[in-house]
């Protein structure tokens, strides 16, 4: 079927059985096992004009990863475009900007950047693929002194669904820049995209953990703390039980304990001080809070760096007060198959627009709540029932627009389309009739 298609592309085109098509469309979460009818391992901006062009004539739905973080949904058809290859960064320290091609990993911008003392407003993964994040919005640990990543955005290059070459920022296309930053899905290919740096050497912060009796206490000590913190400061706690392996770090391993983790970007003295009310909330089992160098805010969240197998369910949260502490921690105990629960403190920047606007979803709320089972054998109905539960009972904080990078699993029309509020929503809609008439990009987020 692709034989034509190889002979067009510079990279490398995968069909079923071939060696090497596995490994190709192998994505981060290794519950799910891509297996579409065609991959393309993109090595130019022409491959992926030439693999869009040929999927739209085949009738084929094109879904595009680099790093695979972001697959939630089963690829068992259509046109996978692999863009590993297309890996450039390119910094301009004059103008404070930096070039990032579509298989650029965050660390990659990270190190390009510190050379100049400047840094990207990243993720909590530094591992994870800078565009497939961007596109959704993107929340980190600056999320409330800095905003969302997609804020800062200028400007992206585009495959359209028609197979076309645009450029997308405030002047060229800017319906589709708009739609960019944080429409996710049905827009094109980005091939690479250009950002403003800020400066940021270093930050205040890390985590530290309290153990098993002091868990609730904690949790609902900040839970209170939240209410009326800094705007400079960016929080989340994580309670999670630690499986007794020997990969686990000594002190974690076969324990039950909540993380905090806590970023100021601002003199260590003044984070000292602020810090200070949640440090003596509860006894401190393991302390990691320090002056951190801004090519190391990686550590804060210390997110999974190999692929493992997951189920995660993520809720936007407008509120949260005692009442959903002990929601929060009824769905972490008993027969739960969550063995890990997270809550982020957003707000300050991220409720602020860019001039112009963005289709990031979930600006008003407050919080963003995940839970993550790694049971697979729970996957298919434990977990999903879990799922829905944790929707029923938390029902009265969470928020009734979600984000596109917060919504995971499962991936229903119901859920996607709760991403945007309604006027977002019907505009994105208008946008992707636009660029990918015929429905191209959907991939696997079409229902």
């Amino acid at each position: 079927m692709s034989t034509n298609l190889a002979d067009k592309v510079g990279g490398t085109v995968y069909e079923r059985g071939d060696d090497g098509f596995a490994a190709a469309a192998a994505g981060f979460n290794l519950a799910l096992q891509p297996s579409p009818d065609v991959v393309v391992a993109a090595g130019s901006v022409a491959d992926v004009v030439e693999a869009v062009r040929f999927a739209r004539a085949a009738g084929l739905r094109v879904s595009v990863q680099s790093t695979g973080h972001g697959l939630e949904k089963p690829i068992d058809s259509g046109l996978l475009l692999t863009t590993a290859r297309l890996d450039h960064v390119r910094v301009d320290p004059e103008t404070r900007t930096v070039a990032v091609g579509a298989g650029v990993r965050w660390t990659a911008v990270v190190e390009a950047a510190a050379a100049y003392g400047l840094a990207p407003v990243t993720g909590s993964s530094p591992v994870v693929g800078a565009v497939g994040y961007l596109l959704g919005g993107g929340v980190g640990p600056l999320a409330r002194s800095h905003g969302f990543s997609s804020d800062y955005a200028i400007g992206f290059t585009v495959v359209t669904g028609t197979g076309e070459v645009v450029e997308a920022d405030e002047h060229r296309n800017p319906d589709l820049f708009w739609a960019l930053r944080g429409g996710k899905f049905g827009l094109g290919v980005v091939t690479e995209m250009r950002l403003r740096l800020v400066e940021l050497t270093s930050v205040y912060g890390g985590s530290f953990f309290v153990d098993s009796p002091d868990i609730e206490r904690m949790l609902r000590a900040w839970v209170d703390w939240t209410d009326g913190a800094d705007d400079r400061v960016t929080t989340s706690v994580q309670a999670a039980a630690y499986p007794p392996l020997l990969e686990v770090p000594e002190p974690m391993r076969g324990r039950r304990l909540l993380s905090v983790r806590f970023a100021f970007p601002g003199d260590p003295v003044e984070g000292e001080r602020l810090v200070a009310p949640l440090r003596a909330a509860a006894p401190v089992y393991l302390d990691m809070l320090g002056e951190l160098p801004a090519t190391q805010l990686g550590r804060i969240h210390n997110d999974p760096t190999d692929p493992i197998p997951a189920y995660l369910h993520g809720t936007m949260v407008d509120r949260v007060d005692q009442g959903f502490a002990t929601v929060f921690l009824s769905a972490l105990t008993g027969d739960s198959p969550f063995f890990a629960g997270e809550l982020r403190h957003l707000g300050a920047a991220t409720a602020r627009d860019v001039p112009g606007g963005s289709a990031v979803g979930g600006r008003e709320s407050e919080y963003a709540a995940a839970l993550v089972c790694a049971q697979p054998e729970l996957f298919d109905t434990v977990a999903p029932a879990a799922a829905a539960h944790w929707d029923s009972v938390a029902a009265p904080w969470i928020s009734e627009v979600n984000n596109a990078n917060v919504v995971t699993q499962p991936i229903t029309p119901e859920r996607v389309a709760a991403c945007w509020p309604d006027d977002i929503r019907e505009r994105l809609g208008q946008v992707r009739r636009r660029y990918d008439p015929d429905g191209v990009t959907l991939g696997w987020w079409s229902p």
